[in-house]
């Protein structure tokens, strides 16, 4: 990591990045604008709640936006700061009779702080307890691209209950001094942070890594992959032994065999689970952002991206998955040939459904 003074620092350890994310909030003089796809009710919900209600009394403006399928919290968690001006907007609440698998599913999966026009936090981390267990990736940037996030959130927070909107607009790409700011939105064709993900591996000259929790890759994707591979790219996939979700881990076994075969290598990160969400590319190219490397994020979720070549950035992004390997085990090509019958039959049945998950 990057020392303490550093414009651009890369934190994996959730304790140190949630303690420095609240020291920064309380001493904001302009504004704080939150948005997450998470907001616990438990002891870290309440802590942020309670800070940013503190800064709301002394005139900080608070915007907070909160994925309502994503979230626990209801309206009253935040009554006391909505009384002293603190705005708060749930992204489009569920719908239970209309609509359900189609306008329910697209949520905003997002994760910004903004505060002051000095400070962006983004990465891979819900403000949630949970998120103390997890392997996170969350980058803070002292830097004046955060008027480019505060655009965005603006955007998002102005659209927060919209269905229909001008998507070639919220996607367009936002590029500042050698940092590029992808974002999605709910398309089947479109899918922008994919596309970027193909471009990539498809120039790579050496390497890929990925770290993600979720590995449903589509079939570009994983051609791309497979093709890099042949030509001699070190790739390599960094998913959690077990994840938060049991049944995604089932479905990923699809894919697993046919990427080894191809030489692809796979690693199984099993301390905690491996919630980050970085691709890392010859080494000098990082993505990092929100969005996880699988259909639901790519077709149904509005997610968000940096991605740059900043050497401070990639080399702290080096270090992150080099410590995440010296946790991880190899695929073992052996023991998921022989994978009971149930779970291959589950895989099968699932498969087909896998954009849901």
């Amino acid at each position: 990591m990057a020392d303490k003074g550093s414009q651009y620092q890369l934190y994996n350890d959730p304790w140190e990045f949630l303690n420095m994310m609240l020291k920064d909030i309380r001493q904001a003089e302009k504004y704080v604008y939150i948005e997450t796809y998470k907001f616990g009710a438990g002891n870290i919900g309440e802590r942020f709640r309670n800070v940013l209600t503190q800064i709301a009394k002394r005139g900080v403006e608070v915007k907070l936006l909160i994925d309502s399928w994503g979230t626990s919290v209801t309206i009253s968690f935040f009554n006391e700061l909505i009384l002293h001006g603190g705005e708060v907007r749930f992204f489009q609440k569920i719908k239970f009779f209309i609509d359900f698998f189609t306008k329910n599913h697209r949520r905003n999966h997002r994760k910004l702080v903004i505060i002051d026009d000095k400070l962006v936090y983004l990465g891979s981390a819900n403000i949630a307890g949970h998120s103390l267990n997890w392997r996170e990736s969350v980058l803070r940037m002292s830097s004046p691209i955060t008027k480019s996030f505060k655009r965005i959130f603006l955007e998002d927070f102005n659209n927060y209950n919209k269905y229909v909107f001008k998507k070639p607009y919220y996607i367009r790409l936002i590029k500042y001094k050698g940092f590029e700011i992808i974002r999605d939105v709910p398309s089947i064709t479109r899918q922008r942070v994919k596309k970027r993900y193909e471009w990539l591996i498809r120039n790579a000259r050496e390497s890929v890594f990925i770290e993600t929790p979720y590995f449903l890759p589509g079939f570009l994707l994983r051609k791309t992959m497979i093709a890099a591979s042949k030509r001699g790219v070190n790739i390599n996939i960094i998913i959690p032994r077990h994840s938060d979700i049991g049944l995604v881990d089932v479905i990923r076994n699809r894919y697993l065999g046919q990427l080894y075969k191809s030489k692809i290598n796979i690693w199984y990160y099993s301390p905690c689970n491996l919630h980050s969400k970085i691709v890392l590319v010859d080494k000098n190219i990082f993505c990092i952002g929100s969005s996880n490397f699988d259909y639901r994020s790519f077709r149904y979720q509005h997610e968000i991206i940096l991605q740059g070549s900043e050497k401070t950035i990639t080399e702290q992004v080096e270090e992150h998955i080099n410590n995440t390997l010296q946790h991880s085990e190899k695929f073992d090509f052996n023991e998921w040939s022989k994978r009971p019958f149930i779970q291959r039959l589950i895989e099968y049945i699932f498969i087909p459904f896998r954009h849901l998950f």
